[in-house]
């Protein structure tokens, strides 16, 4: 499912960098061009213009609530006699020499960087126009003190027409949320511009005329698609080339490692995303994307959905049964009273499918789908006092403790020397939500394989088992839910 206006909420909410921040960078990189401006750097000042993620307009919130980068070029005539390095080291010493600016600036191999404490970084970079009467812009390399060809402007105008092939700014939206992605999942590393650039190659002049960028999930879904084909199709790592410099090769600093791990968890994280995307069931599709962006997403829709669980089930029965006698039965919008009542059959629609439940990770077993039966039984206190098995859908008392077990089709737990059995414990309605113990997390075993858990919330929970092959890690049997009612 598509899910668009979760999409907008997603990127307003938690993925753009907000526009008070926006605001800030603005008035910093005004004071500091205001600054060199008048200051005795020594190059004649051309103008300035901001690059990267900024000026593409792909920049995003950080994902750990600390600085952001921001990169700003300074074009300048050349100044005889200096080499590469004194540009970087000359414009270093004009901002150490400022009361202001002593204690924020410090030196790279290609810029100047200024670090606002807790909000951003701003990198100022010197870019020498016509060096020696030629036609062409340098960047400054500091550490080999060596002059490098750059094409900044014709870089952020490609992108801004790969952009506008897209429409609705789909090309930038989707740049942020696969940004988000790597930022917040941490599992492959690739630089801003050459994340921007290989997503820029997958857009082309006839996308404008297409389907594919209709919406924001629809746009994400037609790259990350593309994306993995091409990678599929690259067995080793290709150059990644500004298409204005072919000498440029952003992928030049990757390492064949980094590559080979990127291939193949983007080519995971494409399967998520067709699977979330193709899901008829609104919730079901809800925790599928958070598989992909993890808990932020629809984070608020999440925790509705689970806390109102007993108002659903309430609403779902006035289809077949009368409000009058819903009333009478003292079953008003309490999903346990429903249930002692009506029996699973209170239970709302996509019960089974709630947005706050985690999705596997695991690999599939292709050839494999073992029998997994969850069985119960019920203690006074933790090992203590065991008063036998218990039913799924039996009304249990608070402050009691089950300890659960997953069994084969004959009935012989599991056992630890092959497998290992994760359990997802999800909690719904009023109480649990309160408390802050939705949950729906996978659990790992407490003693063997099996699962200790206590009765505290009232409300109708689920405990499932996920049997995962130790030798391959791959998931070999899933449980059906097993139902927890709490009065």
């Amino acid at each position: 499912m598509k899910l668009v206006s979760v999409f907008d909420a997603f990127l307003k909410d938690t993925v753009n960098l907000n526009s008070t921040r926006v605001k800030g960078l603005e008035d910093s990189t005004g004071s500091i061009e205001d600054f060199v401006n008048k200051s005795t750097w020594g190059p004649e000042i051309d103008s300035w213009m901001p690059q990267g993620s900024w000026a593409h307009k792909t920049i995003i919130k950080p994902v750990d609530k600390g600085e952001f980068d921001a990169d700003l070029l300074v074009f300048v005539h050349p100044v005889e006699g200096w080499d590469a390095a004194r540009y970087i080291n000359e414009l270093y010493n004009v901002f150490y020499a400022n009361g202001t600016y002593k204690s924020m600036v410090r030196r790279w191999s290609h810029c100047v960087t200024i670090t606002y404490a807790t909000d951003k970084k701003i990198d100022i970079a010197p870019v020498i126009i016509n060096r020696g009467g030629f036609q062409r812009l340098e960047v400054c390399n500091r550490d080999s003190n060596a002059f490098e060809r750059t094409e900044p402007r014709q870089y952020t105008n490609w992108l801004i027409t790969q952009n506008s092939y897209s429409g609705s700014n789909s090309f930038r939206k989707v740049t942020r949320l696969i940004k988000y992605l790597r930022d917040i999942k941490t599992t492959f590393t690739c630089p801003s511009v050459l994340l921007t650039t290989l997503l820029g190659y997958r857009i082309n002049i006839l996308d404008q005329y297409g389907d594919e960028f209709s919406d924001t999930p629809t746009a994400l879904k037609t790259v990350f698609g593309r994306l993995d084909d091409w990678l599929q199709q690259n067995a080793t790592k290709p150059a990644v080339t500004n298409p204005y410099l072919t000498s440029e090769d952003f992928a030049g600093g990757w390492t064949d490692t980094q590559y080979a791990n990127f291939r193949t968890v983007i080519n995971r994280y494409r399967g998520w995303i067709d699977e979330a995307y193709d899901e008829t069931g609104r919730n079901a599709s809800i925790a599928k994307w958070r598989r992909v962006f993890g808990d932020e997403f629809a984070a608020d829709v999440v925790i509705e959905e689970a806390r109102s669980v007993s108002k659903a089930a309430f609403d779902a029965l006035t289809e077949g049964v009368s409000i009058a006698a819903l009333t009478a039965s003292g079953a008003v919008r309490d999903l346990v009273t429903l249930v002692k009542a009506y029996g699973s059959s209170a239970l709302p629609r996509e019960f089974d499918f709630l947005p706050h439940m985690r999705q596997p990770t695991w690999r599939r077993a292709t050839a494999q789908n073992l029998s997994v039966q969850v069985r119960a039984k019920l203690y006074r206190s933790k090992g203590v006092g065991d008063q036998g098995a218990v039913q799924s859908m039996q009304v249990l008392r608070a402050g009691g403790w089950l300890y659960f077990t997953a069994h084969t089709n004959t009935g012989v737990v599991y056992p630890t020397s092959d497998f290992t059995v994760y359990w997802r414990v999800t909690n719904t309605d009023q109480a649990a939500a309160d408390a802050g113990q939705l949950r729906g997390e996978f659990n790992d075993p407490h003693e063997g394989n099996g699962r200790w858990e206590h009765l505290q919330y009232r409300g109708v929970h689920q405990v499932e088992a996920f049997v995962v092959r130790r030798r391959t890690d791959e998931l070999v049997g899933q449980s059906a839910p097993f139902r927890v009612v709490i009065e």
